[in-house]
Parts: C-alpha cells; structure tokens; sequence
C-alpha cells in the first residue's frame, strides 16, 4: 500500500495514501468553515426583522452573521465593556452616538463618522389580545378603568420605553396609569407580556405587532406621532472590530434601495 510522510509534531508520521487525501481535504476546507462571523448586536425591536434580511445577506455574499437581540441600553453596556461586536444597530440615535462619544464605535466611511447611521423609523402601538374582555385598542383604551396592566419596555433600556412614557405623558394619563404599568426589560418581553395574559395591553413596537403570533392573537391602534419623539434608529460600527469590510458590506446592503422598500412590511419607515 502506498503511504504518504506527513510530519506530526516535528516528527515523521506515515499515512496511507486515501487517509492522506482525506486528511488533507480536511485541512483545505478548515479556513472555509471556520470563517469569523459578522458578529452583530441588535435592538430587541428588530429580532421580527433582521432574520430573513441577514438570510438574503449570507446567500448573497457568503459571510455569516451571528445576532444578539437585547435592549438598546444592554448592548450599549455590553460594548463599553469589551464584548465583541463588530455591528450595532440600536432602536435609537442615542446610544450608538454615547458608543462614538466615547471611543467606542465610529461611522468611518459614511458622510459623518461622528455620527450613527439612520437605517430606519419605528412606530409606536398599542396592542391587545382579540380575547381580551377590553374594547378594541384605541386611545380611549388607556383611559378605560377596566385596563388593570399596561406593558411598556424600560424606559431607562429601551427606546420604546421612553416613546410610550412621553405618549402617556402627551395624554396626560402618566400618573393615573403609572401604578397599573408592567415594565419589562425590552420591547419584545413587553410584547410576550401581554401576549401571555400577564398584561391586558401594550405599547410595543410596529415591527413585534406584525409578527404572526401576535397577528393572529391579537390588534393594534398605531399611537399618532405627535404624541411622541421620533424613533430614530441608527447602527454603528464597533471601532474594535476586525471585520470591518464586513461590517460595511452589510450596511451597505441595509441600507440599499431593495432593502430600505420592503422594511414597511416588518414594520419600520425606511430612512432612504
């Protein structure tokens, strides 16, 4: 049998022939799999969004993407201290600018690097279970003594958290409801609240109304706009990073034509 000489730990190891060639074919196809990531951290509002255009991202470019959707104010933490991100999109302008702020994340290549990159609106609701023994969600719905919990998203992590208490401030009804309010950690707990029974209504976002759980189960009254800032969102990159031409390619596609156009569907107002 024919045998191959490979050298094993400064040594002379002999193989046969076939194994040689399965061992090697190993070892060419190792860089392949073990490819970095694009190791992204994402607003819990965008985990009904970003899966299928990150599919569509890695079909066409062959880079994959692992996501961590937590609240705004989480990930922000989680970046000062060292965690290895190389992308954050936020449910708002602020943090990512505290990130750039501070040294941490930056916009090189965009027309301010000093800035975060808008990428989309978000808009704010509320919404209830179609079984609920409530009136349909409304304005009025917030006033209805009948209402015993609303869930909102920490105002001091989330973004929609703060759009919800400046709603309900608009309203004038902060005070009264502030005993009955069920505050969760993100905007996507807020939503699996009510949709569990342990809240009778919520103010979430669009982009977690439109899931298909949540379209089914129950409906939604989009809160007017004036009652509440903007949800601006904007995206930075880690300034640690390592993939950067990565993380560029994947803006880039974010923030393309195809992509901006059909992210009314999951519910966020595209930027461009």
């Amino acid at each position: 049998m024919r045998r191959v000489l490979l050298f094993n730990g400064g040594r002379l190891a002999s193989l046969p022939g076939r194994l040689f060639l399965f061992v090697l074919a190993i070892f060419l196809a190792a860089p392949a799999s073990a490819q970095t990531p694009l190791r992204v951290a994402a607003a819990a509002d965008l985990e009904p969004v970003l899966p299928p255009i990150l599919a569509q991202f890695e079909r066409q470019t062959g880079l994959h993407v692992d996501t961590t959707y937590k609240a705004s104010a989480v990930l922000t933490t989680q970046i000062e201290n060292g965690a290895p991100f190389d992308l954050f999109f936020s449910a708002d302008m602020g943090f990512p600018q505290r990130l750039i702020d501070a040294g941490f994340a930056d916009a090189k290549g965009f027309s301010n690097p000093r800035a975060p990159i808008p990428y989309a609106r978000g808009t704010l609701v509320l919404w209830e279970r179609k079984d609920t023994h409530l009136p349909p969600p409304s304005l009025a719905l917030l006033s209805n003594p009948d209402l015993k919990r609303l869930a909102i998203a920490d105002p001091e992590r989330a973004p929609y958290g703060r759009a919800a208490l400046a709603a309900l401030t608009s309203l004038k009804l902060h005070d009264a409801l502030q005993p009955r309010l069920v505050t969760a950690e993100n905007i996507a707990q807020a939503a699996q609240f009510v949709d569990s029974g342990n809240a009778d209504a919520g103010l979430i976002s669009l982009t977690s109304a439109l899931t298909a759980r949540l379209s089914a189960t129950g409906s939604y009254f989009v809160i007017p706009r004036d009652l509440y800032p903007p949800i601006e969102q904007g995206t930075v990159i880690v300034s640690a990073t390592h993939e950067r031409a990565a993380a560029r390619r994947l803006l880039d596609f974010l923030l393309s034509p195809a992509v901006q156009a059909a992210l009314p569907k999951s519910g966020l107002t595209p930027v461009r």
